[in-house]
């Protein structure tokens, strides 16, 4: 991605000033309007056509990160979330894996390590 990102600033007419992603007025972001639209034909061009907003990628990645074994609260840090509860608002536990789940005793116990 960083390398992506370099090539991107190298081939800008003009120089990000403040922001990585700017208007046609130096130092002023992209609007959240535009990165829409920008994401929406990004879309059409890779020929998604669930019916997904640009707020998707953020709960993606969260959910991703969630799978993938990350603490909630680094979750919390890195979308920059204040609360707790805002970021559980993004995260669902898909639930097949549920099943998966094993109780800290059932792994004792098949480890000898509970008598009777």
């Amino acid at each position: 991605m960083l390398d992506i990102l370099r090539a991107y600033i190298k081939s800008s007419k003009t120089r990000p000033v403040k922001y990585l992603f700017e208007s046609v007025q130096p130092g002023i972001a992209y609007s959240p309007r535009s990165s829409q639209e920008v994401f929406r034909m990004a879309k059409e061009r890779a020929g998604i056509k669930k019916d997904v907003s640009f707020h998707a990628l953020r709960h993606s990645f969260a959910t991703h990160l969630l799978e993938k074994g990350i603490d909630v609260m680094y979750i919390k840090d890195i979308l920059g979330h204040f609360n707790i509860k805002t970021t559980q608002r993004y995260l669902h536990v898909r639930k097949d894996q549920l099943v998966t789940i094993v109780s800290p005793l059932d792994d004792l116990w098949k480890k000898g390590g509970i008598e009777w």
